[in-house]
């Protein structure tokens, strides 16, 4: 599976995973206001052969498939985000 890595201008160690570069068409507007200004960090092929630095890759693509994209951020940001219901 094809995955596009952004980070945003407004959040350190927070990333955007989604499968095609440019399509937020699936991402949430508060998301992506959270974020602000996208920067494209890296495209990769994702496998489960293949292990990632800061996130399950299994984790990964099965949001991918799921909702169509995924969010990688720090634990405890990623715990108070959810209680916002910013993300899902």
């Amino acid at each position: 599976m094809q995955c596009t890595i952004y980070k945003g201008n407004k959040k350190t160690d927070h990333y955007l995973y989604i499968e095609k570069e440019n399509d937020f068409s699936r991402v949430p507007q508060a998301l992506l206001e959270l974020l602000g200004c996208l920067e494209l960090v890296l495209s990769l092929e994702l496998s489960t052969k293949r292990q990632l630095a800061q996130a399950d890759v299994n984790d990964v693509i099965q949001q991918l498939t799921e909702q169509g994209y995924y969010f990688q951020m720090p634990p405890k940001t990623g715990e108070d985000l959810l209680s916002q219901g910013i993300i899902n």
